[in-house]
């Protein structure tokens, strides 16, 4: 998977550069909309595979496939034997999400390439670019607002940018967490300070506070989960609460997403800060 980005233009992109003019009649980009039954397989893909095009020496067609792991198993039978009778003339790139669900004589026929989320210094870079290119007024801590509800999705961080420069005047923290719709990290980063305190009342009453904005459950337990990660607080204490706003993020998705699993999370990490005291 590559998150925040087309998966397949990277290879559109080096296509583009090998194959020059010859692009549209040898390289054969399916994507997700498209049918992934065995018929494609057999007749679209086959038939490109087939098809001679005149094309400088040691280079070959491209067959793009995004969402490969949408295929059904027969499908990917097929495609494994596609790859095999033509892999002389016409090259394959498949993008997934789950690469798992690909089966594995495809796998052991290509070069896997994983991509990580982009670092918040990339995304912020990219967001100045856009910005300058399209004149638009920002203020940094707003592209930094942008970073944070985006989370390593450089998709999500352009379309916020976007939404908020037509809704807005200047991109500054308030109109992009106007536009994102997400709890406040401040608000948030608050309650995990009381937590670590153990103030469990003044810790449960701000959250009624954040709960009665409408923000749902999930919402919320992400925006802990986050502001967490980057909270300046001892190594083991961050990983005694991820561990436990882990576990009732996973009840929440589960179905039960109430105040009352909130409510339990806080209790427990409160009691991180009891333990912690009677232990010391």
């Amino acid at each position: 998977g590559s998150p925040g980005i087309g998966k397949t233009t990277c290879v559109m992109a080096l296509a583009r550069q090998m194959l020059g003019d010859n692009v549209k009649e040898a390289v054969l980009e399916l994507n997700a909309s498209d049918e992934r039954g065995i018929d494609v397989v057999r007749n679209k893909i086959k038939m490109f595979a087939q098809h001679k095009v005149t094309l400088p020496p040691g280079r070959h067609k491209i067959v793009i496939l995004d969402e490969a792991d949408s295929m059904t198993s027969a499908a990917q039978q097929a495609m494994r034997r596609t790859m095999e009778l033509y892999s002389s003339t016409t090259r394959f790139a498949l993008a997934c999400n789950n690469s798992s669900e690909i089966i594995e004589p495809i796998q052991s026929r290509c070069a896997i390439l994983r991509f990580t989320k982009m670092s918040d210094r990339e995304t912020l870079q990219r967001l100045q670019d856009i910005c300058k290119a399209e004149d638009v007024r920002y203020e940094l801590p707003g592209l930094e607002a942008i970073i944070f509800t985006a989370d390593g999705d450089l998709r999500s961080a352009v379309n916020a940018l976007q939404s908020t420069a037509s809704g807005f005047d200047c991109v500054d923290q308030a109109s992009v967490f106007k536009v994102c719709d997400q709890p406040h990290p401040k608000l948030v980063k608050d309650i995990l300070a009381q937590c670590l305190q153990g103030e469990i009342h003044s810790a449960h009453t701000s959250l009624e506070t954040l709960w009665a904005k409408g923000y749902s459950a999930g919402d919320i337990v992400q925006t802990f989960s986050r502001v967490v990660q980057n909270m300046d607080m001892p190594e083991k204490s961050k990983l005694s609460f991820l561990k436990i706003i882990g576990q009732f993020h996973m009840r929440i998705l589960e179905g039960s997403d109430t105040l009352v699993q909130l409510s339990g999370m806080l209790s427990k990490l409160c009691l991180l800060k009891i333990d912690v005291a009677q232990t010391g």
